[in-house]
């Protein structure tokens, strides 16, 4: 049986801000704010084309795609 690395909203919320940090760390992408509400959380990337933010969802995705392309070393 596989792990699951979340199984609610909050527990994605934190993965994404997981992977998000990785790839800040890696030089993936430049800088990462994250905008904490009582009922949700917003992952704000530097990008003047996209001015929304993004859900825990679509950062969660978005992060994971960016690291997998990454060569392994």
């Amino acid at each position: 049986m596989s792990k699951h690395l979340f199984y609610d909203e909050l527990t994605l919320a934190e993965e994404a801000e997981k992977l998000g940090k990785r790839a800040v760390k890696l030089g993936l992408i430049p800088s990462l704010t994250i905008r904490l509400f009582p009922d949700s959380w917003q992952f704000c990337l530097p990008n003047p084309k996209k001015l929304d933010p993004l859900t825990p969802e679509e950062a969660y995705l978005s992060f994971k795609k960016l690291l997998e392309q990454q060569p392994h070393i």
